[in-house]
């Protein structure tokens, strides 16, 4: 006991102390869209942080009755699901081809994907719409989902080829010994080590897809039921706004979102702190 309360310092207070508040600041918008889902329109604007005198539903069911909220639902799981599949299909094997395939083309790869990174999403908008039209995938599903796989290899070859870098090279010639192919090899001995890393990145992913608004607002056809980012935000007008709508999906939108990370917690933790000290 004496020992422990030597190593106690001021400074793990003053490290709690921040810890707390920040956990707070993050916490009370989460707070206040959850009592808001379940206040009128009216109460909202009159004393917006104040808690619901009653356990007032309505906001749910004009949800669904003024929009095409179902809908909504179904292609935000569809676009997160499929893009997320392919992400850990195409992006993993990426980079072990960099990470294993050590040559000057290999590192260009490495590099120009990197760069990639550094460009911001606003300033390459237009181009992507415009190539998109080209290839005829303006409007429909498959044009978010091509840009979100794209625009993931670019992190996701960072934090894998940090993770392969510890995997040593005498497991996958043991597997190749014992007769496995370069496919199997990775597939069957190497990529389930990856586990924490590939954790991470559907958890970093599925979230910014779930969480997009502006893909497919712009990518998806007009008129027409989209994401449910999208379909929330249509509640919000120039002169009027339905608060108590826009909260209740609000909390509708989190709950998946809440889900997806408390089943891959441990493996994001796993994931950044390795990654981090391997890269």
């Amino acid at each position: 006991m004496e020992r422990a309360k030597k190593r106690v310092k001021p400074a793990d207070f003053l490290l709690l102390a921040v810890t707390i508040i920040l956990a707070v600041l993050f916490l009370y918008p989460v707070f206040f869209a959850l009592i808001s889902a379940f206040k009128s329109n009216g109460d909202i604007l009159k004393n917006p942080s104040g808690l619901p005198t009653s356990f007032y539903i309505q906001n749910f069911k004009d949800l669904f009755q003024q929009s095409d909220f179902t809908t909504a639902i179904l292609h935000s799981v569809f676009l997160t699901v499929v893009s997320e599949a392919l992400i850990v299909c195409i992006v993993p094997m990426a980079a072990y081809g960099i990470e294993r395939g050590k040559s000057k083309i290999t590192s260009y790869i490495y590099t120009y994907f990197l760069a990639g990174m550094m460009i911001p999403f606003h300033l390459y908008m237009f181009p992507l719409f415009k190539e998109m039209k080209m290839f005829h995938i303006f409007g429909t599903m498959a044009g978010p989902i091509v840009c979100y796989i794209s625009g993931s290899v670019a992190f996701g070859c960072l934090l894998y080829c940090s993770f392969l870098k510890g995997i040593p090279l005498e497991v996958e010639e043991a597997a190749m010994i014992d007769g496995c192919t370069p496919f199997q090899t990775f597939w069957k001995v190497t990529f389930p080590l990856l586990g924490p890393c590939t954790g991470s990145m559907i958890i970093l992913n599925g979230l910014n897809i779930w969480n997009d608004y502006l893909m497919p607002y712009l990518a998806l056809p007009s008129g027409k039921a989209k994401t449910i980012t999208v379909e929330i935000a249509s509640f919000v007008g120039q002169y009027t706004a339905r608060w108590d709508i826009v909260f209740a999906g609000t909390i509708i939108s989190i709950v998946p979102a809440l889900a997806i990370f408390c089943a891959f917690q441990k493996y994001f933790v796993k994931g950044v702190t390795a990654g981090a000290a391997k890269g």
